[in-house]
């Protein structure tokens, strides 16, 4: 049994954000190897002329409302499944939730194809320009395989992350990214494919980075454990998760269980991912477009590049809770929650100290426009103060999806950034004249009513009842073969390292 102490130790706080640091700065990092790909993506579109930018920008922005930002989102609910199993070292659970979230997104990207195929008519209907539409859906087309590439490296990267393995995560990106560059110049302009070259380049470094991954989740299995591996929580690879799937995967009645997760948590990365593709849109109908977009543009690659933190804490604090409470060890979720927040909490000063104090350096990377300057300089402030808020708000989903409540955070999302941020925006915006700046401020208003709604729930939180919860959810075992032996072999490992497998 755990013993119940009140308050931390100062060295457990240390060790809690030693465990926190060390799952997140790999996913950190891989994130803003992530954000340089982008650039590299946009940046080619905009050597190959202004029509190519042009379609290419409805292109990337389409591609993440309907495809990406869903395959996202419902990869997302097996956090809480394969968290908390690894926690209570129920490898069944795990690799079953793996293999059906794979079969699953794969389903998801025969519907998005479609879509991707159609775009061109699609956007016709709605009277979008030919000329650009066409771009647009040229590189759709030539983007459908990234949806399969999307569909196994998602599932993937949280099976490795809900057992601590993120440095193989990073390096792969790394090494896959290094390729990005020259294959997107050999495909476009020396082989002149054009933005068809730019979507197959982009499909390419991500079946690059799989084949990485891959190769090292095989090798780990069929080799000794690590240093690093021995470092952390881990359990083998076995049965090996991509087999064929087993019947089990395919018929279990704990599909139910993997969809009312899936889906809440598809929904609320959903609301937030489409609110900035929503504000882009208003800015299009303000009194000055073209400066509006500009900064539009600006503004979304500055929250992309600060996004960057508050995934991996996200990310480590979802594990990290999820870990804890498939344990039976509630006291530790809630330290990990507490030492995962105010990690939050510092982070997002360094952002608004940034866009306050470089804000004027950080515009005139993107334009020499004086006026496009200025609205930047006004608006990166209050993107700042959003950061304040948004960096807490998005480590609260992670424990949210920790102890699988997906549904909780989605809740918060709607009523935040739609009955809340949207009608101010628009008001602002609009009714009272304050241009983009009211749009931000909308933005703000969401991000504030967001933070609060999230925090009061988490604080709230009966950790005891949420760690019989994850007990109920993963503690059953659907036995594969060898499972139980797999089961005895690793707390073995476990008691032979020096930790205590009740622990």
């Amino acid at each position: 049994m755990e013993s119940h102490q009140k308050y931390p130790t100062m060295p457990e706080v240390m060790e809690e954000l030693k465990r926190i640091t060390d799952i997140g700065f790999p996913i950190a990092a891989m994130s803003l190897v992530g954000y340089l790909r982008n650039m590299i993506l946009v940046v080619c579109m905009g050597r190959l002329g202004s029509l190519e930018l042009a379609g290419g920008a409805l292109a990337i922005g389409f591609t993440n409302i309907s495809g990406y930002s869903v395959l996202s989102g419902l990869a997302t609910g097996m956090e809480s499944l394969c968290s908390q199993a690894f926690g209570s070292r129920n490898l069944t659970v795990a690799s079953l939730t793996l293999q059906r979230t794979i079969l699953m997104l794969l389903l998801a990207s025969i519907l998005i194809g479609l879509i991707w195929f159609n775009l061109e008519p699609l956007m016709l209907s709605i009277n979008q320009n030919p000329d650009i539409t066409k771009v647009a859906s040229l590189y759709c087309r030539y983007a459908i395989p990234d949806l399969i590439a999307n569909s196994l490296l998602h599932p993937l990267r949280i099976y490795l992350r809900s057992k601590g393995t993120t440095w193989p995560l990073m390096w792969s990106t790394l090494v896959s990214t290094i390729f990005h560059l020259p294959i997107t110049i050999l495909l476009s302009f020396t082989l002149r494919l054009g933005v068809p070259g730019i979507a197959i380049s982009t499909f390419i470094t991500n079946f690059n980075t799989l084949f990485f991954l891959l190769c090292y989740m095989f090798y780990t299995r069929s080799s000794t454990r690590t240093p690093e591996e021995n470092s952390s929580l881990r359990t083998p690879l076995s049965p090996p998760p991509l087999l064929p799937p087993s019947s089990a995967a395919l018929l279990g009645e704990e599909w139910g269980v993997l969809l009312r997760l899936a889906i809440p948590s598809c929904i609320a990365v959903c609301l937030e991912w489409w609110w900035y593709e929503f504000m882009t849109i208003l800015s299009g109908y303000l009194s000055n477009p073209r400066v509006a977009l500009a900064t539009s543009a600006i503004v979304i690659q500055t929250t992309s590049l600060m996004y960057t933190l508050p995934t991996a804490l996200s990310a480590s604090a979802s594990t990290r809770v999820g870990n804890e409470l498939g344990a039976g060890r509630p006291s530790r979720a809630r330290l990990a929650t507490v030492v995962a927040i105010g990690l939050a909490l510092l982070t997002s000063f360094f952002g608004l100290l940034l866009t306050i104090l470089g804000r004027e350096a950080w515009g005139r990377i993107f334009t020499n426009d004086n006026e496009v300057l200025e609205l930047t300089m006004i608006v990166l402030p209050i993107i700042g103060l959003c950061e304040l808020a948004n960096c807490p708000q998005t480590t609260s989903c992670g424990i949210l999806r920790g102890s699988a409540r997906p549904g909780i955070g989605a809740t918060i999302n709607f009523y935040s950034f739609y009955l809340v941020g949207a009608p101010l925006a628009i008001v602002l915006g609009f009714a009272w004249g304050l241009g983009f700046v009211g749009l931000c401020y909308g933005l703000l208003a969401a991000q504030i009513a967001c933070v609060v709604s999230i925090l009061t729930v988490v604080f709230k939180t009966d950790w005891e009842r949420e760690s019989l919860k994850a007990k109920d959810l993963v503690g059953k075992c659907n036995h594969l073969p060898h499972a139980d032996q797999i089961v005895k072999c690793e707390e073995g490992i476990a008691f032979l390292e020096g930790m205590d497998p009740e622990k």
